[in-house]
């Protein structure tokens, strides 16, 4: 598997956003839990159905989303 893939889309799942394998846990919520401080055994300790890769596709999903080009802007 993709590790990507483990990031999905339903837009009857948390309005469409970015989610884990389905699943209503959102690629934004493990992004912030990462940013607050936590580690990856913190965050699978206290949601036992994520699994470390699921932790990982959320950190390659937001550098894909932030690997993009700016053009400049013609005056």
């Amino acid at each position: 598997m993709n590790i990507l893939e483990r990031i999905t889309f339903n837009p009857e799942v948390c309005h469409g956003k970015p989610i884990i394998r389905g699943m209503r846990i959102r690629v934004m919520d493990v992004l912030e839990m990462l940013a607050s401080g936590m580690t990856f055994e913190e965050i699978l300790e206290d949601f036992p159905y994520l699994e470390r890769e699921d932790i990982e596709a959320c950190l390659m999903f937001a550098a894909r989303q932030a690997d993009f080009q700016v053009l400049p802007v013609s005056a």
